[in-house]
Parts: C-alpha cells; sequence; structure tokens
C-alpha cells in the first residue's frame, strides 16, 4: 500500500500572497504546501482523502490517471472546494465518483454542489454517487476502512484506519474509545497546525504527545501552516520516528 501526501498545509493564518516571513520566501520546495489532501495506492484501487481547492492541480502534478473514491473527513472548504473537478475522472471511467460521506457532510456537499444534485443537469456537470460512512467500518474493493472519531473543537469529524496505516486530520481532540481503533497502527498521519496552542487543531507537542502514546513506528505530521516555521529547523526537533510530511512524499506502508 502506497500513500502519497498530495498537500500538507492549511488555510488557516495569513495568507501566503499577503506574508512574507521566512517560510513564504524560502527556497526549499518543503516549505511550499497545497492544502491537506492524501492519496492511497493498492495494486487495484487508488482513493483520495479530501479534495480542496487544489485538488486539480494536485492530481495533474502526481499524474493521477484513475481515481475509485474521495473518502472526506469533514465539509469544511479547504477539503472538498475542489471536487467539481471530478468531471476529468468521470469523462475517463464514464461513470460517477463514488463520494464516502457521514449525512452531515453530504447534506452540505448538496448544498455546495446544488446543480450536481438538479433534477436538470447541464451536460457536463461532474458526477457523484454519495455513500455514507457507517461507524462500523466499510470497503472500497480491496480496502476496508475503519472510521475514528475525533473532534475539530467542537465539530465531530472522521479519522481513518486502513490495516496498519491512520490518518487524521483537523483534530483538536481524541477521545479514548477513538484510540483503541489505533492501537497496533504502524504509519500515523497526524495533523499539527503551529507550535502555538490553537483551538481546533492539535499544536507540535500535541501531535508528538499523542503520537508517542500510539507507538507507530513512523509518524507524519501534516495540516502544517507557515506558523510552524521552517520545515529544516522544525525536523530537527523533532523526536525520531516522526517526521514533517512534505507535498509529494511518496510511503509505502508495508509491514
Amino acid at each position: 500500500m502506497k500513500i502519497t501526501f498530495l498537500g500538507t498545509g492549511t488555510s488557516q493564518g495569513v495568507p501566503v500572497i499577503a506574508c512574507e516571513c521566512a517560510v513564504c520566501l524560502s527556497e526549499d520546495t518543503r516549505d511550499t504546501r497545497l492544502r491537506t489532501s492524501l492519496l492511497l495506492e493498492t495494486g487495484k484501487t487508488v482513493m483520495l482523502f479530501d479534495a480542496g481547492p487544489d485538488f486539480r492541480q494536485q492530481m495533474l502534478r502526481e499524474h493521477v490517471k484513475k481515481l475509485d473514491a474521495i473518502i472526506l473527513t469533514h465539509e469544511h472548504k479547504d477539503h472538498i472546494a475542489g471536487m467539481d473537478d471530478v468531471r476529468a475522472f468521470n469523462y475517463k471511467s464514464q461513470d460517477a465518483i463514488d463520494i464516502y460521506a457521514e449525512e452531515r457532510v453530504q447534506d452540505a456537499i448538496r448544498r455546495e454542489f446544488a446543480y450536481v444534485f438538479s433534477e436538470k443537469k447541464y451536460p457536463g456537470i461532474p458526477q457523484m454517487r454519495l455513500n455514507l460512512i457507517p461507524d462500523y467500518g466499510f470497503k472500497i474493493k480491496d480496502i476496508e476502512i475503519l472510521p475514528v472519531r475525533v473532534r475539530h473543537m467542537d465539530l465531530e469529524i472522521y479519522g481513518f484506519r486502513i490495516g496498519n496505516f491512520a490518518y487524521i486530520t483537523d483534530a483538536s481532540y481524541i477521545p479514548e474509545e477513538s484510540k483503541e481503533r489505533l492501537i497496533g497502527v504502524k504509519y500515523l498521519v497526524i495533523n499539527a497546525l503551529r507550535k502555538q496552542k490553537h483551538i481546533s487543531h492539535f499544536n507540535l507537542k500535541e501531535a508528538i504527545d499523542f503520537t508517542r502514546g500510539i507507538s507507530p513506528k513512523k509518524a507524519f505530521i501534516t495540516h502544517i501552516s507557515h506558523q510552524m516555521g521552517l520545515y529544516e529547523n522544525v525536523e530537527k526537533e523533532l523526536p525520531p520516528g516522526i517526521m514533517l510530511a512534505y507535498d509529494g512524499l511518496s510511503i509505502e506502508c508495508n509491514e
């Protein structure tokens, strides 16, 4: 199973266009981040976690030719705003794309992309097939997926576990029953916005502390704002087995 970080950044903080901090002016490509999204591939299946505003750019950059499904963690715009561009995959497959989301998120999609679900459909619009995420888990072709409930401030959202790999973004709190679903994970992706405390996201210390409680073989920090600091400097501060992810990083999650 291969994972690729399509984006490791966030809309949080000062927009890059207005910022002249060291990170935004850095020539290190690891400091240049699109909105957070992750691609997971097996021999049979290609699926995406979240499709934010940079979805099209990310798909083109990684030369993604096939997409079986999109799984949504929650409904915030930086995680769903790019979904209009699934039409390219509709054209190639001659079928709707399967979207997996909980009911509240599906309602948001129907509002944001009302033209997709209207009775009278305009030619060429994207085609989406909405599927409900059951709490006990679900399967997409050869991939079994276990939802992991976390909180994004007061909003309940989903992380996911697939075998020895788990993906959690935008969390500010993870309850004990969800931690139990992560026992035995060897590869963990976890969010950390910055070093300072934040109301709706883990900061770096909180992400490290949570990771130590899970004890994966390797952990990757994502959903990183420019306020975190330069990649080169932060990487030196991290404990063994924990690293900042960066856009384009690919990992084989094998036993």
